[in-house]
């Protein structure tokens, strides 16, 4: 087993055992009672870091923390993972193994991979997606806002699982772009200012306060909203907010004075 993957493992300290050297090391490495408790409330998906990166001829997941299945799995160092442009959609997935238990330790062990079909397995999480034309160059950096939605040769985070409390939430990356983007046209409606500081302020932003956020600001009906939808319909925010048109809500700064005669 490669121990660069993300696995999750624990000592048996029990009569009459051998007390290792290696079980004493995993108990110092591992705070485990603090990270269950302090994200016992989380839903799966990427705690944090586990970001996508595009080397030469391979994509870089970086270090970080993910949960599943009320278990949180850590990638202690960078992994390496080749990829081939095939112009089909790939997903950046991780696969979860079922329990291991051995005579020292109870394992919870993962493979990274990527997989040209797009259904979701119930012990998988995607990390992202792409589809790479032959002879082209994938990249994982996006201009704006909108280019987060390119298909071809770009890596995609949008459909990505980030986890949040009780349900998971969009990728940090997709905030942070739209509540850049929106700050720099000088917003006046209160729901894109506050909502904008949030995006900016916290590692991630729970997905009630999203939804509130496009229902609100757009006079939509109160709904749970997807990845999808959630990234279009910012998307409609953003033009409306660069175009200049009329934006729902309230606004701040100082009130306009009527003349009657």
């Amino acid at each position: 087993m490669n121990d660069r993957v993300f696995a999750n493992q624990y000592p048996h300290f029990q009569k009459g055992r051998i007390l290792k050297r290696e079980m004493l090391e995993n108990l110092r490495d591992y705070p485990r009672d603090f990270l269950d408790l302090y994200f016992k409330d989380y839903s799966n998906g990427i705690i944090t870091g586990v970001n996508v990166l595009v080397a030469e001829t391979s994509l870089i997941i970086t270090q970080g923390i993910v949960k599943y299945n009320d278990h949180l799995y850590i990638l202690h160092s960078d992994y390496e993972l080749p990829y081939y442009a095939t112009g089909h959609e790939t997903m950046v997935k991780i696969k979860f193994a079922e329990e291991v238990n051995e005579l020292d330790f109870t394992s919870f062990t993962t493979q990274i991979v990527l997989d040209d079909s797009v259904k979701m397995a119930k012990n998988e999480l995607e990390l992202g997606r792409f589809k790479l034309k032959p002879g082209a160059r994938l990249r994982s950096q996006h201009v704006d806002f909108h280019d987060l939605a390119t298909e071809y040769n770009t890596v995609n985070f949008i459909h990505c699982q980030y986890a949040g409390v009780q349900k998971s939430t969009s990728h940090p990356i997709i905030l942070q772009f739209f509540a850049r983007e929106l700050l720099k046209n000088r917003p006046s409606n209160a729901y894109d200012i506050a909502f904008a500081l949030e995006c900016l302020n916290h590692d991630r932003v729970q997905r009630d306060v999203i939804d509130f956020y496009v229902s609100n600001r757009l006079e939509l009906e109160d709904q749970a909203y997807t990845n999808v939808q959630i990234h279009k319909y910012l998307s409609r925010i953003l033009v409306e907010a660069k175009g200049g048109s009329r934006q729902a809500g309230q606004t701040l700064g100082r009130p306009k004075r009527m003349i009657v005669d």
